[in-house]
């Protein structure tokens, strides 16, 4: 496994649209294992998108199991191809991403997602996350589409905060 260079605004391959995963085979899966080390070595990192390495395809990785308090969750999901197929509630919620490492944010998520993806077999998933691990999980999902969190922010001037210090283990999505 290796770390792979993680991308940074305004790095513009961010604000691009990812592709369909067509091929699940054992590139994808060395792939996968790259992207998660590459998550495990980012401070308080609770998810990773392949975009933000620079590979343009529709691949999430989300782990909300190490916490300092528990929250539901799955475990650690590996998303291929994932859409959102249900959202009801909405909360705001600080978030930070490894992309943009020096400031956090407040941005609405909704508080309840049904889920539709692939695993990296390309067998068929179908999840309801709710709370901090459904707000992970968009957080990755825009990734997918062209956005960073600072694009949701209500207001700059207000909801976008400078980070002073990356605290290992918060849990940032």
């Amino acid at each position: 496994m290796a770390l792979l260079e993680l991308l940074r605004i305004p790095d513009p391959r961010l604000k691009q649209v990812s592709e369909p995963v067509q091929r699940f085979d054992d590139e994808l899966h060395a792939f996968i294992a790259d992207l998660e080390a590459t998550r495990r070595a980012g401070p308080a990192a609770v998810g990773i998108a392949a975009p933000q390495v620079g590979r343009l395809q529709r691949l999430v990785i989300v782990d909300c199991t190490q916490l300092r308090r528990p929250v539901p969750n799955h475990g650690h999901l590996v998303l291929v191809n994932p859409e959102i197929a249900h959202w009801d509630g909405y909360e705001v919620g600080r978030e930070g991403c490894l992309s943009v490492p020096d400031y956090t944010g407040n941005v609405i998520r909704a508080t309840h997602i049904r889920l539709k993806a692939q695993d990296p077999r390309g067998e068929p998933l179908e999840l309801a996350l709710e709370g901090f691990e459904a707000r992970a999980v968009q957080h990755e999902l825009d990734h997918l589409d062209g956005l960073l969190f600072i694009d949701r922010v209500v207001s700059r001037r207000t909801d976008l905060f400078r980070r002073k210090v990356y605290q290992k283990g918060r849990g940032q999505p």
